[in-house]
């Protein structure tokens, strides 16, 4: 494990979630990259062994002043790392600098309004995002690792090693649940592949158990329509794996009725995948008509149809998949991400 002296670190990433989620993703993917340029730690309950990082317990022990007698910055990205931060500076004495990156494109509860009202400084991952906050917030859009996502130069042997199909596959990633589209997406293949034998269907993720239902509709329909041979369901996988499962796909789909930002577009086309997405999140801004298509959420239809085009014999997959890492590499590195948000820290940390 890459655990730290939290007497050197100037900057707190708090992670308050065990399970794997987009903002676990981020702090996992951030982390080691700003490590790099500033003396950064995560904290939380289940980290991975490379990520930089502090216990919990250190956070009660830590000296009230950073090094240098300066403040730390305590950068949250929820509501109980917010209060985690609240908690530390209040009640503990610690010597903080309070920060808080929004994601959500929805109206905040009024607990979350208190919350944001009592951080130092806000960051909104997308222009729409902004305008749901009451407060200035400076927008830095998310990145990826462009090492660690990548096109693989053998894809047919990492569909033998995965346990994949050699043949036109088809991808969904994330939790399985109405929300993500999951649904949505079953409806938008299933039409295809009962027409084309040579079209196969991933879906991976974690069905909550107020999601089984949907998850069990799900199989038992691959089974009335005659696809559950070539329908994969696969449970979730630690983040330093994902790209491996988007390096065997020919197209990625994010069906997403909402979504706060949605990273895994972003992850498909920097491994060479091509993606057709809804209209939510951050996707109009990443997927362009070079890369990909958009339509609009909860059209399964829509949907339907642009996966087919872009499947069909003289369809646009090649060209998307020639434009789709050149796109991210232009607009979505991870180093400008860091890059941005250690501007922000050092302000903070140099502030009175």
């Amino acid at each position: 494990m890459s655990k730290v002296a939290i007497a050197e670190i100037e900057v707190l990433a708090p992670n308050f979630k065990r399970r794997l989620s987009g903002v676990t993703a981020t702090v996992v993917r951030l982390v080691p990259e700003q490590a790099q340029h500033i003396a950064i730690a995560a904290t939380g309950p289940t980290l991975p062994a490379h990520v930089p990082q502090v216990s919990l317990g250190a956070l009660l022990r830590m000296s009230r002043q950073g090094p240098g007698g300066r403040p730390r910055v305590w950068h949250a990205r929820r509501n109980t790392e917010m209060l985690g931060g609240l908690a530390l500076k209040y009640l503990l004495g610690k010597r903080l600098k309070l920060m808080f990156t929004s994601a959500s494109q929805r109206s905040q509860t009024g607990l979350t309004r208190w919350l944001i009202r009592r951080m130092d400084a806000v960051v909104a991952t997308s222009e729409a995002t902004a305008q749901y906050l009451e407060v200035p917030a400076e927008v830095i859009m998310h990145g990826i690792d462009l090492d660690g996502f990548a096109p693989t130069p053998d894809r047919a042997a990492l569909r033998r090693r995965l346990g994949l199909p050699d043949a036109i596959l088809v991808g969904c990633y994330g939790r399985i649940r109405r929300q993500k589209g999951t649904d949505a997406f079953y409806g938008a293949l299933a039409p295809l592949m009962q027409r084309r034998a040579d079209v196969h269907a991933v879906v991976m993720g974690r069905a909550m158990a107020k999601d089984q239902e949907l998850l069990t509709w799900l199989k038992r329909r691959t089974a009335e329509d005659g696809i559950a041979d070539r329908f994969h369901f696969r449970p979730e996988v630690p983040v330093e794996k994902m790209a491996d499962w988007y390096q065997v796909l020919d197209l990625y789909v994010a069906p997403q009725r909402w979504e706060g930002f949605g990273l895994t577009p972003i992850e498909a086309m920097a491994c060479g995948v091509p993606v057709v997405a809804t209209r939510v999140g951050a996707f109009e801004q990443i997927v362009t008509p070079q890369t990909g298509a958009l339509v609009p959420p909860d059209d399964i239809e829509a949907l339907g149809a642009a996966v087919a085009a872009a499947l069909a014999p003289a369809g646009p997959l090649m060209d998307w998949r020639q434009a789709a890492r050149p796109h991210v590499t232009a607009h979505f590195r991870i180093d400008r991400e860091a890059e941005a948000l250690i501007a922000l820290y050092r302000r903070l940390l140099n502030a009175p």
